[in-house]
């Protein structure tokens, strides 16, 4: 079914390596009446599935085509050199971009990296995806230098990783095409971000609860000592010592008007 009556729903796109399961719990929270639905997507085809009109929104590596998509960068990943396990790099913490400078270095078709020039020596040919140059390190080819995530998402018992300084590193971005910048857009910009469900910068789901009239101001529990800043606190002050002043006032002026209104007695 199409046009107004059709139920809403939200298509995500996200590319390897990102896993949007936080932010479709949070999603399913707050609209558990429009279904999301999710779209896995090579990190090469991602821009042109959103221009396609194929998903709504979606978590993308940066850079990205054109200026028709709006990206809002969310994080970036820490990049890794994947090798054997019995390989010498195995050894230490961390590797730096020169220690592999005898060691071939695989170039994926899919590479998120962009190198400027890669380190190492060269493989005979480039392998068609990261998946596929993952098993040529397994079968001791060359070492592979990928964003974290995924060499997780490809692990393998017989390899390992570890941190590769000096290269290239990857961001994640949430995109989705300008012109259609729909309210269920805007709903998922706020659970990226953090936004509360009132938030005024996004579309509130719930109705802000009703202030109550006549109410008395939060003091946090702590009770307020009389005449500590308050009309009833000066009155009450000004009555336990006025009021003695007020009671003698009054009778040294009845005393006064006693005496004058006395009559003298005539010799």
């Amino acid at each position: 079914m199409t046009g107004p009556e059709a139920t809403p729903s939200f298509r995500l796109a996200y590319v390897p390596g990102v896993t949007p399961t936080k932010w479709v719990r949070i999603w399913n929270e707050r609209l558990p009446g429009i279904p999301l639905t999710l779209v896995a997507v090579p990190a090469a085809e991602a821009s042109a599935l959103l221009r396609g009109g194929d998903a709504d929104a979606g978590f993308v590596r940066l850079p990205v085509d054109g200026e028709d998509l709006s990206a809002i960068p969310l994080y970036t990943e820490t990049t890794v050199v994947v090798i054997p396990k019995d390989h010498v790099v195995a050894a230490v913490d961390e590797v730096s971009v020169e220690d592999l400078a005898d060691e071939i270095v695989l170039h994926p078709l899919d590479d998120t990296l962009g190198w400027e020039r890669l380190p190492g020596r060269p493989a005979i040919e480039r392998p068609a995806t990261t998946e596929d140059a993952i098993e040529l390190v397994a079968a001791g080819v060359g070492v592979l230098a990928v964003p974290q995530s995924l060499a997780r998402l490809y692990h393998r018992k017989d390899l390992t990783y570890r941190p590769l300084s000096g290269a290239p590193e990857s961001r994640i971005a949430l995109s989705w095409p300008q012109e259609r910048t729909t309210d269920l857009v805007e709903d998922f910009i706020g659970i990226v971000r953090g936004r509360t469900v009132n938030s005024t910068r996004g579309r509130s789901t719930a109705p802000a609860p009703a202030k109550t009239k006549g109410k008395a101001p939060d003091t946090g529990g702590a009770r307020r000592k009389p005449g500590a800043g308050s009309p009833a606190g000066k009155g009450a002050r000004s009555g336990s010592g006025g009021a003695k002043g007020a009671k003698g006032s009054r009778g040294a002026k009845g005393a006064a008007a006693a005496k004058r209104g006395k009559p003298r007695r005539r010799p």
